[in-house]
């Protein structure tokens, strides 16, 4: 089945939610979601649809997980708007716009046949970081890497946010200082998803593979939606 789930780096606390953190977790693949290749290292293309003031952010992030010994990611123009955000088959656009006070400062939705990610968007809600305590290149830093690391088939190492800092954009942190880029054991769970080649590829496809059927982008369709302070 296709369908569409997203995951947030989200504003308003856990506590205040009422909610129960998990603990960290050694495993930390989304799912098992993953681009469905043919061969390692494969190459996933970012659109570029964010403005000068994220320019610099996204080519770190794209550098980080290059890192990676089984992906790299190359910075292409964009196909959309940052205000629409429309996917594009076999690969990720990523985008800023004032997306509203929404409770995120990021999210990252990809497309799903069965396991394999066919298509991802990562959206940088502006509304957040227009202000003083987000625009900062550590708050720009930790959200644009953490939602294209969902793109590639990541989890959250750790949603508690009271816990120690792990030195990761996957973690969940009140300080992004130590947090703004992968660590070993993000790179060590790529090579754990993508430790296995495919028949067929999404990367770069075109068209769907299969006949699918979508789920739309409402809270019921939601595969993961994270609310935690950032």
């Amino acid at each position: 089945m296709y369908k569409k789930v997203l995951a947030t780096v989200a504003v308003a606390a856990l506590s205040t939610l009422g909610l129960s953190a998990p603990t960290a977790d050694a495993s930390h693949s989304w799912n098992n979601y993953h681009w469905a290749r043919t061969s390692n290292p494969f190459n996933l293309k970012l659109g570029d649809n964010v403005d000068s003031r994220w320019d610099s952010y996204l080519g770190t992030t794209s550098a980080d997980w290059s890192a990676s010994t089984v992906l790299d990611t190359t910075i292409v123009a964009g196909s959309t708007t940052g205000r629409k955000c429309a996917a594009t088959l076999g690969r990720v656009e990523v985008c800023n716009a004032a997306y509203g006070q929404r409770g995120w400062l990021g999210i990252a939705s990809i497309n799903i046949s069965g396991s394999h990610i066919t298509q991802g968007t990562v959206k940088l809600n502006d509304t957040y970081f227009d202000t003083a305590k987000y625009n900062t290149p550590a708050w720009r830093n930790v959200v644009s890497c953490q939602e294209v690391g969902h793109t590639l088939g990541l989890d959250h190492q750790d949603e508690d946010f009271n816990n120690a800092d792990l030195g990761t954009c996957m973690d969940y942190s009140n300080n992004p200082e130590p947090n703004q880029h992968p660590n070993t054991h993000d790179y060590q769970m790529l090579e754990s998803i993508y430790s296995h080649t495919d028949s067929t590829s999404t990367v770069g496809a075109a068209a769907p593979t299969s006949s699918t059927t979508r789920v739309g982008n409402t809270p019921k369709a939601w595969g993961h939606r994270v609310d935690g302070s950032r």
